[in-house]
Parts: C-alpha cells; structure tokens; sequence
C-alpha cells in the first residue's frame, strides 16, 4: 500500500537527496514502489534594497517526502542513498504520515490562488531611506510594520519635525 513517509536529511542537500533517489530508484528496478518524491517548498516574496524578489524556500528544512510501498528493497533503496539519515518514525520502523497531513505540507507549494507569504526584512526602530514618492531621499525611522499589507510607518523629519508616513515595503530600503 502506497503512504507518505518523511526522510531525513543533511540540511541543504534536500534537492540534491531527490535527484539521487530518483536516480537510485531507476537504476535499482524499483519504480513500481515508488510515486514520487517531494522537497515540500513554497513561493516566498522578499524585498531586497526596495525591489520585491520571488524566492522558493523549503518549507521543512533538512526533510524530504516519498510516497511509496514500504517493503525492504524500498526501505534499502531510500536508506542507503548518499545524504540520507533515515526515515522518520520510532525506532527502526517509519511512521507514514496521515493523509490530512500530506495535503497540509504539499498545499503550501501547490495550491493554486494561494496568496504568497511576504517575508519582512523590516523591523521597529530601524532607519531606513526613502526610495520613491514625493518623501524620496528623506530618512526616518520604522514605528510599525504591517507585513500582512506589506507597508511601514515610518517616522519621516520634516520641518524639523517628525511626521509619521505609511509607506510600502518597496518604497524604502535600510540604511547601512
């Protein structure tokens, strides 16, 4: 019966892990035991010097998922595929994930309309330039961060005064 079990491996060599059992698994005859093998990621938006980037991030570092029929050829193929630790699960024996959990970590790399999570650079009390808009090249310092809107307020001198100005992420950058 085909299930979804978690591997372990060295952190930051999930891609890599893949590729070899992917090639270990047609190499050794054992495509029938195996559907696929996953390294769960999501799109992720980050500003960078004011310019939103589009990045993939794993969503669980150092792990990679593979449904497959677990007998012990499959368990000999996927434990000696250089970069693997071992399975997940108690003991020697590996513990399948259920199913509600399968479609929580797949739908966070698949779901289409998903909105993208902004990752914020931004934090209070940093001072940061302003980039674009009638404020551009004034200094100030960030009161508050949405990260949900993607906009700062940010404590802007004017007139030798400090007025406070709700700016998007991509309108300013920190200062060094």
């Amino acid at each position: 019966m085909f299930r979804w079990y978690v591997i372990n491996t060295y952190s930051g060599h999930e891609n890599k892990v893949k590729t070899n059992l992917e090639h270990r698994i047609v190499s050794m005859n054992q495509g029938p035991r195996f559907r696929r093998v996953v390294v769960p990621t999501e799109q992720v938006i980050e500003t960078k010097d004011g310019q939103k980037v589009q990045t993939e991030k794993r969503v669980l570092p150092g792990y990679v998922l593979v449904n497959m029929d677990l007998d012990d050829d499959a368990w000999g193929v996927v434990k000696n595929t250089p970069g693997v630790t071992g399975f997940v699960g108690a003991g020697n024996s590996p513990v399948p994930l259920s199913q509600p959990e399968v479609d929580r970590i797949l739908r966070t790399g698949t779901a289409i309309g998903e909105r993208q999570r902004a990752q914020v650079e931004f934090s209070l009390g940093e001072s940061v330039k302003v980039t674009s808009g009638p404020l551009s090249d004034f200094d100030g310092e960030i009161v508050d961060v949405q990260a949900d809107a993607q906009k700062l307020k940010v404590l802007v001198d004017i007139f030798e005064r400090q007025v406070p100005v709700e700016l998007a992420f991509d309108q300013v950058k920190k200062l060094d």
